[in-house]
């Protein structure tokens, strides 16, 4: 029993010992491990720049340890500095973990912010000229560069560059804008006043001399009468590093020289795609090498259809109006006659037309080098043009339509192989395949001219339209109308079947004009 209490005592002291101890240690390890609940990611690993810079236990003080590091690193440099700032974490989840010192994790984030500083950033300006930009290094190198781009419109220099604060702006933004010298208060010359009858002898001299002077091409004053910028312009105030600024040499070139540009061009009624080719200075090969929708320059264009369009335009575009003096040969408005007898695509030229000559002049106004735009101020007509006088149609022409509900298209118009002895090589109509019996109607209202056999069709109807066409229905199953009969578009006049000679139950379908046959698919709405 001795024995027993003996060794109980040992063991008591070992454990006691072994408590000590724990308790000694976590006493020592306590800054370094944190015990957490399991609830996510408890333990950080943090890389800046792809370069590790500690551990910690929360990602929340990183954003404001990041803030006084990129400061503390840019307070070693008089001039404001681009750094890299990439910073990420790998976060885990762990129940004891060692954290690094906050302290320790700054100065780590700081030397790896140091290694990628590139320099310092110079005060500079940055020009946004619609979506274009470009930074330049002072406010005069600003006025320089946009004084060129207008100067090559302006021989005499008369224009210059005008910079203003934008009051609608809160960060300190400049607006340019092209203005001319006035002259001085004491050099505008002030009207005399007059009274009684001396003013309005003053008064009628003065309209005669005004009269006078408009009647003489000397007279006038030729050259630049307005002059602006087509983009808006903005300046702001920036710092950069030195090689995103360009020298003055160099922005002239970017913002004058021409740059493909696609716009987009919306058809008007009475376009064409030779017209617009002509008015945007477009080959029609190009016009449809940039639209898909347009297979050659026989396709049809509609009305409110965006075409692309290749615009090759500086940068920085210059309108001008300028007034001229022009001696050239003119065409006099065409003459139309209406003829309400006729339809609208029936149209008569009564009157050749023959060119004159005339002195004008003129305000013209331009977008860079293209006239976009001409006002007559004075004509002067050295030779009566001759106009065109066109007798044209008010009526709308009838329209044709599809003559069966559904079908397959089995034939088209033109050349074919015999589908059977005695059948066309050269096809008159299309064919629809259709069961027998399936409705035929009218495509157009008119009067019906043969409706009966007829070799070769079977039977038939034959219907003469208005505007002279005449439409055709062979191999039908049933005639339903009669010689000399008015119809309507869409009436039932016949059903569809294998009559004469045919490969099988179809309605062929023809539209002539003048008597020679017409692909019919053209016709149809």
């Amino acid at each position: 029993m001795r024995h027993i209490t003996k060794h109980f005592k040992r063991l008591r002291v070992s454990y006691l010992k072994a408590a000590f101890l724990v308790i000694i240690l976590n006493i020592i390890m306590i800054p370094q491990y944190q015990s957490v609940e399991p609830e996510g990611d408890t333990l950080f690993k943090v890389y800046m720049n792809d370069e590790y810079v500690g551990t910690v236990g929360k990602q929340t003080d990183l954003d404001e340890m990041l803030l006084k590091a990129r400061r503390a690193t840019a307070s070693k440099s008089e001039s404001p500095v681009m750094m890299e700032v990439n910073l990420r974490t790998e976060g885990s989840e762990v129940i004891f973990g060692q954290l690094d010192n906050e302290e320790e994790v700054f100065a780590n984030m700081v030397a790896a912010l140091e290694k990628s500083v590139h320099g310092g950033l110079v005060p500079a300006y940055t020009v946004k000229i619609g979506s274009h930009t470009m930074n330049l290094a002072t406010l005069e190198d600003v006025r320089e560069v946009l004084q060129a781009a207008a100067s090559q419109y302006d021989e005499k220099n008369e224009y210059h560059v005008l910079l203003q604060r934008d009051p609608n702006r809160e960060l300190n933004t400049l607006t340019a804008t092209l203005g001319k010298d006035e002259p001085d208060a004491e050099d505008k010359q002030q009207p005399v006043k007059t009274a009684g009858m001396e003013s309005v002898f003053a008064d009628a001299f003065g309209v005669a001399e005004e009269n006078s002077a408009s009647e003489s091409f000397e007279e006038y004053e030729y050259g630049l009468l307005d002059l602006s910028y087509a983009n808006s312009i903005e300046i702001v105030d920036s710092y950069l590093a030195d090689d995103r600024i360009m020298t003055v040499e160099q922005a002239v070139e970017d913002i004058t020289s021409k740059q493909e540009k696609n716009t987009v061009y919306e058809v008007k009624a009475g376009d064409t795609l030779s017209g617009i080719s002509m008015a945007t200075d477009i080959p029609i090969e190009k016009l449809i090498s940039l639209n898909d929708a347009i297979e050659d320059e026989r396709s049809t264009i509609r009305i409110g259809q965006e075409i692309l369009i290749s615009n090759p335009e500086p940068p920085l575009s210059i309108n001008r109006t300028e007034q001229e003096y022009i001696e050239e040969d003119y065409d006099a408005e065409i003459i139309y006659i209406d003829n309400d007898e006729w339809y609208t695509s029936d149209q008569v030229t009564r009157q050749e037309p023959s060119a004159g000559h005339r002195n004008i002049v003129a305000k013209i106004s331009y977008h860079n080098e293209k006239a976009v735009g001409r006002e007559v101020v004075k004509e002067e007509v050295v030779l009566e043009a001759v106009p065109k006088i066109v007798e044209r149609g008010t009526k709308i022409p009838p329209t044709y339509i599809k003559p069966v509900s559904g079908g397959r298209l089995s034939s088209t118009f033109g050349k074919r192989n015999r589908p059977t002895k005695g059948a066309s090589s050269n096809h008159q109509g299309v064919d629809w395949a259709v069961a027998k019996g399936t409705t035929v109607m009218a495509s157009s209202g008119g009067v019906v001219t043969k409706a009966g056999w007829a070799k070769g069709y079977g039977y038939v109807v034959y219907i003469k339209h208005p505007d002279g066409k005449e439409t055709r229905y062979g191999h039908l199953s049933k005639v339903l109308v009669s010689v000399g009969q008015n119809v309507k578009q869409g009436e039932k006049i016949a059903l569809s079947g294998n009559s004469g000679v045919s490969t099988g139950p179809h309605l062929h379908f023809e539209i002539r004009v003048n008597g020679t046959a017409v692909n019919p698919l053209k016709y149809l709405n």
